[in-house]
């Protein structure tokens, strides 16, 4: 039973994007989907560590088992570093990727500096609070318009020099090579035998008993004591 980790997320495209590096690993991965409805964890970190922090250890909680989450984003050096940790709701609250992309390449336009950067954390937490984290990163440049039909986010206009290509041009196996998500994942697998273990001791640890209130009986509490 040690071996379930749950996904922090209901995203379709990001569970398969799990599944397709992990498979390969004895963890058997769930969702969110496969819980039904839960209680929102609050994303308001400052960083992408805080977050992915947050939504492991508040699923953890919630269901009683080890988490995992991650928390990711777009870094545009033009832009002081934004959208960061706002990058799913860059344009808004309720933006889709295509509105998110729009306002990424308003910003940018006329602008000579496209250099950017994903970013991802990962954070495998129980729910005792203990925490994992693995990092990843993979430095492109932003587009001036959309390219390709495949992935999600802002892969359309996030290039990679290496491949000469945007994220929504290649396929995911090429992706899930070079991501920063797939970078902080392979280095998530390459550790599962260590992290099952300590998924286990974990989950394992059995609270500290209660004082025996016995060894005091000989105190007179009543009396007032000078010090």
């Amino acid at each position: 039973m040690y071996n379930i980790i749950v996904l922090a997320t209901g995203n379709k495209n990001k569970v398969k994007e799990f599944q397709n590096i992990l498979q390969d690993t004895p963890v058997q991965i769930k969702c969110l989907r496969d819980y039904g409805p839960l209680p929102e964890a609050v994303e308001d970190g400052e960083t992408f560590d805080d977050n992915a922090y947050k939504k492991a250890l508040h699923y953890a909680r919630v269901l009683g088992l080890p988490c995992l989450a991650d928390d990711s984003g777009l870094v545009v050096d033009a832009l002081d570093g934004r959208p960061g940790v706002y990058s799913a709701r860059y344009a808004g609250e309720d933006a889709t990727d295509r509105e998110n992309c729009d306002k990424l390449l308003q910003e940018l336009e006329g602008e000579d500096n496209r250099k950017a950067h994903f970013e991802c954390v990962l954070s495998l937490a129980t729910p005792g609070g203990p925490a994992l984290t693995w990092e990843g990163r993979c430095d492109g440049e932003i587009t001036t318009s959309r390219r390709g039909e495949s992935g999600f986010g802002y892969d359309p206009v996030f290039f990679y020099p290496e491949l000469g290509k945007t994220f929504a041009e290649i396929s995911m196996e090429e992706k899930a090579r070079v991501s920063h998500r797939g970078k902080a994942l392979a280095e998530f697998a390459a550790e599962i035998d260590k992290v099952l273990i300590w998924v286990k001791q974990r989950m394992e640890e059995i609270k500290p008993p209660k004082p025996d209130h016995k060894e005091f009986e000989h105190n007179d509490w009543s009396q007032e004591r000078m010090v």
